[in-house]
């Protein structure tokens, strides 16, 4: 007998087949194979999205300082939080907005509308002489752009139950291996003129220096918005006699499961606190990692540059993408989105204990241990938030999978633009107790980190969220 969150996991409300329908033209079949065509589209566009995010990063002190506004070198990572945490802001404030939109629009639309704020947002952001130029723009960017939540739901959509996983992973490992990549473009992008005058001295790089990096960016979103015109649409639209049919193409969900609304759904409101939980946890060790690496031996850092960094996230972000594509489609219709979620998080917590001790490490060993963990943690970290997002696409019907998503992308965004502001705040703390007793200096800090995937880990045993391995 089965429980109503694994009655969930069925293929929802699917009506009765319409010509009319976009939806049912591009529905695939159990017999299809994955759709790498469409599967490649939606990881360009998610890597689109998640470029501006983390673009700014290696050049945003640069950038405060240069607005002036700061009295002192210590008061520009005030102001520069303000820029950093807009992005995120307004997509908490748009991004169920979007869902709903997803669900009565269409897909296509709302991935249109996300690009084309890249494309104008992005731009303007590099042409911003002000701090608040520069906040209203990124704020402007993050809530217009619903792209994150959408793309997730046509990838369920655009796969069939075999190849949901991989859908999920594309557009995860898309997204992961796009913040490592934007740091990196926007570290050897910025100031052009002072890196490479023989081609930018005099020019209109000169004049505005950080324009270059959102420039190439906007140059891949206007290739993706015309990519993106070969997408179909998967949202199903039918006439109301029609949708009152009692016929479906597979499973049975009762009429409680049908009326309940998605806040009253304890699979998908478990799953989303779980997956922001991972988040916050993912985006404070991204902030931290940089800065216990570039810090001193003498704090128990590893006297690393900006460009050391670099290499470890660029070498762990290229193994954790073949991984990701290559073996965890195969982990999750084995064991289960729930479980792989719960082994990636638990196995996370033992390479957390390590970071710290690391300062004791030299050479070649320094370099092995360092690789080799960080690129398990990535690959453990995006398993993590894959599963997640498989739970909760498969916790609610295909008609309410844009509103869930956007509901996730709203918290989600919340719990990212607090994410930076913790773990840069617990790790500037952890300054002032170098020689505590109990957990002294980075030790808490990647405590503080660990606590989060605990949580998770535990939280996986919840008894509302589906058992079975069919996604």
């Amino acid at each position: 007998m089965t429980t109503p969150s694994e009655d969930l996991i069925k293929e929802p409300l699917l009506l009765k087949s319409s010509r009319e329908c976009p939806g049912c033209k591009c529905m695939p079949h159990e017999e299809d194979g994955p759709p790498i065509k469409y599967l490649v589209l939606i990881g360009f566009i998610m890597l689109c999205n998640a470029l501006p995010i983390t673009i700014l990063f290696p050049y945003l002190y640069l950038l405060v300082r240069d607005f002036n506004v700061a009295d002192s070198e210590s008061d520009i990572g005030y102001y520069a939080g303000f820029i950093g945490s807009s992005f995120m802001i307004g997509r908490f404030f748009t991004g169920l907005l979007w869902g709903v939109a997803a669900d009565r629009y269409g897909r296509k639309p709302v991935m249109f509308c996300g690009i084309i704020s890249v494309i104008i947002f992005n731009t303007l952001f590099g042409f911003s002489t002000s701090l608040w130029m520069a906040v209203v723009t990124r704020f402007c960017l993050g809530s217009l752009n619903g792209l994150f939540g959408t793309i997730q739901t046509f990838a369920t959509e655009i796969c069939n139950k075999k190849y949901r996983s991989l859908g999920l992973a594309v557009v995860s490992t898309a997204w992961g291996f796009g913040l490592v990549l934007g740091p990196a473009i926007g570290g050897f992008l910025a100031e052009p003129a002072l890196k490479y005058p023989e081609l930018f001295q005099g020019s209109l790089f000169d004049r505005y220096p950080y324009l270059l990096p959102p420039l190439c960016v906007t140059v891949f979103a206007l290739l993706v918005l015309v990519a993106c015109h070969f997408l179909p649409e998967t949202l199903h639209i039918h006439a109301k006699e029609v949708a009152n049919t009692p016929e479906i193409e597979s499973g049975v969900i009762s009429d409680d499961c049908e009326k309940r609304s998605i806040f009253q759904n304890k699979a998908l409101i478990v799953s989303i606190a779980l997956f922001c939980f991972a988040s916050l946890h993912d985006i404070a060790f991204l902030e931290v990692f940089s800065l216990w690496a570039l810090s001193s031996k003498s704090t128990g850092g590893l006297s690393f540059t900006s460009s050391d960094a670099g290499r470890v996230l660029t070498v762990a972000a290229f193994i954790m993408l073949i991984c990701q594509l290559s073996f965890f489609p195969v982990v999750t219709r084995r064991l289960g989105p729930a479980m792989v979620t719960r082994i990636a998080s638990g196995l996370t917590l033992p390479l957390l204990v390590i970071y710290p001790f690391m300062y004791e490490l030299t050479g070649v060993w320094l370099w092995f241990v360092i690789l080799t963990v960080s690129t398990l943690k990535y690959i453990f970290m995006e398993a993590t938030t894959t599963g997640l997002a498989i739970l909760v696409n498969v916790s609610v019907r295909q008609e309410e999978r844009g509103t869930a998503n956007g509901f996730s992308l709203s918290l989600l965004s919340l719990f990212k633009a607090i994410g930076p502001t913790a773990g840069g705040t617990v790790f500037a703390w952890s300054r002032n107790r170098l020689h505590a007793h109990f957990l002294p200096g980075n030790e808490f800090v990647f405590f503080f980190l660990g606590v989060w995937m605990l949580i998770v880990c535990v939280g996986t045993l919840h008894r509302s969220l589906p058992r079975s391995a069919l996604i």
